[in-house]
Order: structure tokens, then sequence, then C-alpha cells
């Protein structure tokens, strides 16, 4: 849906060449409506995010409550913004105007607004009777049309296609009222839920609901995130059935479809750790990444990234990774970060020099690596902390080493690169003037605030409200001032922005209900250490491989919240402390979005880039290797994540900042001149040796460096650093 233009003026001298780069691009199944209904919509986006900001700020809810309507809400204008395909010329569905889509719309009509009437009787003889026993029909005869109705309005979005971009599709509508029908029930009977869903107690009513509420989250994560993580939560919910019939640790005694799905929509599944962190933190900081889009704070940082580095040789390259790491930071989603930084950078790449795929690649690994630089870390660091009851600052703290090490990767690569081929930066005329945004350098200070308030001792929700308050204000020392009109646009994208997050949070949620009531990740673990022979780092590569494998095709936050509901507390019995578990496990799902063969954000660039996206995606893996390495350096040196005397943890990290150079200057074939592979192979090994952060092997790294440095320099030969050797 094309957004009604904020207000802008130029805040910069010169080009300003990241004019747009604030503007989220238009999914391809996203509705642009028009007149009234578009009034509507905005107004109810502006009503959600209100409503959390009111709630997380001043008045609290009870939390199944406020969790229900977040993921309630969430459907809703999911269900009516995005269609349940892409709008393109080449549809062959049939239209949803002929007799057949008719027929299926009018039975689905049907047994849904049964149950939302059936809901509407409820509520009003509690409100205007005082009853909290509503009519015996209520809860008994809903169910059933309500989940009849709601599949028949997904089938129908499959079968008959919407109408175009303006157009307002009544199953969808249909879709968003279910998700209204099923939040008022279990409301209702919340009080009585906690005490008999997931048991023989449950009602047949608890139950219908429960699926209605399932099918429906599912239909969603498809239309906004894709099939991936749909088909891996399906293959969970499978299993929960199945059980009794697998061999070994897979095997359970299995369940009853009424205890399974009323177990799951609880906080347990559904309403648990996922959705409490989508609810709350996830929400806050996208409306706070809304208030520096409005404010052209974000625009301001990639000005400024520009004008910084944009004229060094391969300068959009470097660009890229300042910027893409910044932006992805806060937006905390991969693969829309590379869309939305990726159209400025990928281009003003390729035109000094960088091919397609090398472009996308290195905007794709930005983008990627944004998510584990603190302070926000994409909402990582808020989720690992409630999932380990680990302090948020110590989370925080311990994150700066390795994502230092990991943009300094990418960048000596990027630097490595332009030097082996050549390459000049941009023209100054074709920069941002430094000077003029110098002046302008305030617009920090929203980030500023927030880091402070979140080390002063502030709560999560009060340092983002600070930082979002910050950035209205500091808007106005600037011609992009926001007023109550650009407000109230800020809240209605952060709305739109955070749907797509509501719903893979909800989806991952299933997951971890189904790990929690069939004990697999108790077992999981157990074979795992079974398997490592109390080898931790044989136990370390296979966390390595599930928590890629779980990642592939699925969003960070649900493929952190799923690997580590599997493989943490296996980790964790093997002696690895908790905080160098999660973050071990937390790297690599970061990471499975550039890793072949599914990795979504490089894939993204590569589109933008009209790349071949297998090869973008090889491409991006080599340029993120560090990634694949500094989680591995963490284990063995605990030192970088901040633990220990200051000395030490100097020394790891200067001493991996030598192996990184090293392990980029061998992958990129260039270290102060070409490299041949025997070279490459001694540079690699070195880098190692220096990665893994002891005193001996440090020097043995430092000597194949200073011995390869001086080879190329042509300062000794071969066979003097043959006869060094003896």
């Amino acid at each position: 849906m094309k957004e009604a233009a904020a207000p802008t003026v130029e805040t910069v001298a010169g080009p300003n060449i990241a004019a747009g780069v604030d503007v989220d691009p238009e999914a391809a199944n996203q509705r642009a409506y028009r007149g009234w209904f578009h009034t509507a919509v905005v107004v109810a986006c502006i009503v959600y995010t209100a409503f959390h900001i009111g709630v997380m700020n001043l008045y609290p809810l009870e939390t199944w409550t406020y969790r229900l309507i977040h993921i309630a809400g969430g459907l809703a204008l999911g269900f009516v913004l995005f269609a349940a395909a892409p709008f393109a010329e080449d549809d062959m569905r049939r239209s949803d105007r002929g007799l057949p889509a008719l027929a299926l719309l009018f039975a689905a009509a049907g047994g849904i607004l049964y149950g939302a009437v059936c809901m509407i009787v409820a509520w009003s003889y509690w409100w205007f009777a005082g009853q909290a026993q509503p009519p015996a029909f209520a809860f008994t005869t809903f169910g059933i049309p309500l989940t009849v109705g709601t599949v028949l309005a997904i089938v129908h979005g499959w079968l008959f296609r919407s109408p175009d971009r303006a157009g307002i599709s009544l199953a969808d509508i249909l879709l968003a009222v279910a998700a209204g029908a099923v939040c008022l029930y279990i409301i209702f009977n919340a009080p009585m839920l906690r005490l008999r869903a997931g048991t023989a107690l449950a009602q047949p009513g608890d139950m219908w609901a429960s699926i209605a509420g399932v099918l429906l989250i599912l239909e969603m994560t498809r239309r906004l995130a894709g099939l991936a993580l749909v088909i891996i939560a399906g293959l969970f919910i499978v299993y929960s059935f199945v059980g009794p019939w697998l061999p070994g640790f897979l095997q359970h005694r299995g369940y009853t479809i009424s205890r399974f799905f009323t177990y799951v929509y609880t906080d347990q599944g559904i309403l648990g750790p996922t959705t409490a962190i989508s609810s709350t933190f996830i929400i806050m900081f996208v409306t706070f990444a809304a208030f520096l889009q409005t404010s052209k704070a974000g625009e301001y940082f990639v000005n400024f990234a520009f004008a910084t580095a944009g004229q060094t040789r391969g300068g959009p390259a470097k660009v890229a990774v300042f910027a893409s790491g910044l932006m992805g930071m806060i937006n905390g989603t991969s693969a829309g970060n590379v869309v939305s930084t990726g159209s400025l950078t990928i281009p003003l790449m390729k035109k000094v020099g960088y091919k397609p795929q090398t472009s996308a690649a290195i905007e794709a690994a930005a983008s990627s690596g944004g998510q584990i630089m603190p302070p926000i870390m994409g909402a990582g660091a808020f989720i690992m902390a409630e999932i380990t009851g680990i302090p948020y600052t110590e989370i925080v703290i311990a994150a700066i080493i390795p994502s230092i090490l990991y943009f300094a990767s990418i960048y000596f690569m990027v630097d490595l690169q332009a030097v082996k081929l050549g390459m000049k930066g941009m023209s100054r005329s074709e920069l941002p003037q430094f000077r003029a945004l110098a002046r302008q350098v305030f617009l920090f200070i929203p980030i500023v605030i927030l880091i402070y308030a979140l080390f002063a001792g502030y709560s999560v929700i009060r340092a983002g409200t600070l930082a979002m308050a910050a950035a209205a204000v500091v808007s106005w020392l600037t011609p992009n001032r926001m007023g109550p009109r650009a407000m109230l646009y800020a809240f209605e994208i952060a709305a739109k922005m955070s749907l797509q997050l509501v719903a893979v949070c909800a989806a991952a949620g299933i997951i971890v209900g189904v790990i929690a009531l069939t004990g697999v990740g108790t077992r999981f673990s157990a074979v795992l250490l079974a398997i490592a022979e109390q080898n931790q780092l044989l136990a370390l590569f296979f966390a390595m491989c599930v928590s890629i494998i779980l990642g592939m095709g699925m969003p960070t936050t649900a493929a952190y919240a799923v690997a580590a509901s599997v493989m943490a507390p296996g980790l964790i019995q093997l002696g690895i402390s908790p905080l160098i578990a999660h973050f071990f496990i937390f790297y690599f799902a970061v990471m499975s979005a550039i890793t072949p063969p599914v990795a979504l954000a490089a894939y993204a660039g590569a589109a933008l880039a009209g790349s071949d996206p297998m090869r973008t995606s090889v491409e991006s893996f080599r340029l993120g290797l560090a990634a694949f390495v500094v989680p591995f350096m963490f284990f063995y040196s605990p030192s970088m994540l901040m633990e220990g005397d200051w000395l030490e943890i100097a020394h790891v990290g200067v001493s991996a900042m030598v192996g990184i150079y090293l392990l980029s200057s061998a992958v990129q074939a260039w270290f102060f001149g070409r490299l041949g592979w025997p070279a490459r192979i001694v540079l690699f090994a070195a880098a190692l040796a220096m990665i893994k952060g002891g005193l001996i092997s440090d020097a043995i790294g430092l000597a194949a460096g200073f011995a390869l440095f001086l080879y190329q320099k042509r300062l000794v030969s071969t066979g003097s650093l043959v006869r060094g050797a003896d």
C-alpha cells in the first residue's frame, strides 16, 4: 500500500543521495486502498500502535488479554492489508466474482459471522446483564461453524484472485472478523482456560477456537513470510500426533486434538515468550524505527555514511557496511533491510566497479550483521534476555567485540577487493557535504539517549519511549519537524512494519509449544550429549548445523527462538555457559540469511542487482565467513564476550582483529599483493592461529603473517623462508 507521503524538506548541502531510503518498499501482495476504506485502515493502524504504547507505558493490561489483542489485531490488519497472493498480470486464478467463488464466500461468511454473533451475545450478556454465563448455544455451537468458515475463507484466497490493489476482498474481511471472534472467546474464558487448557477438562469450544486461531496464524505467516516457517510449524504439529509410531528419541505417547490445540494456544506456546517479545520490545523498537524514518533521521544516517566514506576506494560498499549495519540493527529484518538500503547502495556499488553479485552480497552480509550489533540487535538482545534471564545490559556488552569483528571483516574484504581491482570512490561532487551534515550530528541523540537510558538502569520500555520522544523533539531542530500529523503517520507505518514480526513470533510460538508439550527438546539434548560424548566442539558443530537449517527461510526472531528451545539445553548440560550457548545459537540463526541454499537476504539483494541468486548467496557466505568463525572464537576465549580482566579482553580483541584481517586477506587472495593458493593456505592457517587467542598460537600466527608480508614485499625469497624454518 502506498503511504501518504510524510512532509519532507531537503536537509543536506549537496546531493541528497539517500533520498527515499526511509520509504518501505511495497510488497507484491500489499493492497493500496483509496477513499473512506483507506482512511479506516489508517485509523486502525494508528490505534493498533497507540494501544501498545499506551498499555506499555500508562495502563497495563492482564497478560493474556494484552497478548491476545496483540495477535488478533495484527492478524486483522494483516488480512486487510495483504492479499493471499501477489498481484500479477499473469495471475491464472479465476476471478472472485464468479458463481463458484461467491458460493464459497457465502458459505464462509455464514460460519464466521455465526461465530462472531455468538461472541457478541456472550459479551453483551456480561456487559449489559452482568451474567458471566451466556446462553449455552453461544459457546457450544460457535466453534465448528467458525472453524469451517475460516478454512473456506482461506481456501477462497488460494483459489480465486482478489480485486486489484485498491479493491476490497470480502474473504479477507471475514478472516479479520474470525481473528476477532477467536480473541473474544479466549479472553472471555481465560481464567478457566488457564486451568483446563491442555487437559481432559478442555471444552469443545476451547479446541475449535484454538484450531481456528492456529489456522489464521499460519495463513498470515504464509502471506507475510513465505512457506518455510509454515512448513516447519506444520511438521511440528503433525509430530504431536504421530509420536507413538516414530522410532528412537522422537517417540512420545501422542496427544488428542483437543489437548494439543488448547495447550498450544496458551502461554506455553503461542501466548508464550515469542509473543511476549513481539508485543513489547519488538513493537516498541519498530515504532522507534518509524519515528526515525518519519523524522528523516534514517536518511541522515545514510547521507552521513556517504559523506564519510563515499570518496574512499570502493566507497559505496563501505557505506553499505556502515549504513546497512546501523539500519539493520534497528529494523530487525535482514531481507527487509536489504530491500530498503540496497535499492540505494547496490546500484552505486555497481557504478564504481563491483560485480552485480558482489554488490548484492555485500549488502546482504551487512544487513544481516546489523542484527548482531548492539544495543538493539534487531530485538535479539531482548529475546535472549527473556529466554535466559541474563540481564539485557550483560548481553549487550558481550556483543560488542564479536559485532566489531564481524563488520571489520566485511570492511576488510570490501577494501581488499577494491585494492585488488583498482577501484576508485565516488567524486566529492556526487556526495553530500560532510561539513553540513556534521552540523546536524544531533540527529544521533535519540540513539545516544536509548543507550544511556538502558545502561542507566531504565526498563527497556521506558528507554525505548524516551528515545522515541527524543526523535520527535530532535526533529524540531531540522526542517522535517514532527507535529501531530507526522507522529500519527509514524504510528501508521509502525503498525504495518510490525505485522510480519507479529505473525512469525506467533508461528514460532506454535513450535515452542510443541517442544514443551512433547519434551522433544530434552530428548534431543540427551541424544546430542550421547553423540558428542562430552566433546563440546562436536556438540557446537551440531548446534551450528541445526541453527542454520532451522533458520533457512525464517526470520531471525523465529529461527533463534526455535533453535534455542531445541539446542541450548543440551549445550548447557555439556558445561557451556548459558551466555555462550545462546550467543552461539543466535549468531548462526542470523547467518542463515546469507547461507546457501536458502539465503533470504542474499536472494533479496540478487533481485535488486539482477544477479544469479545462488551465486550471490555463495558470495555473501564468503563475505560473512567471519561470522562462522567468531562464535567458535568466543567459545575458546570467553574474554571476547567481556568475561575476565581488561588486559585479557584487550589481548583477545586485538589478536582476533589481526586474525580477522589475515582471514579476509586469505579469502580475497590479496595481502600486500596477489596471493597464490599456497600462500592463501598459509595465511588462512595463520588467521586461525590468531583467532584462537592463546599466546603461543598468536606468536605462530604473527610469525607466519609477518614472514608472508616480507615475502610479498620481496624482502625475502622462498628459499630464505625455508632456511628460516629450518
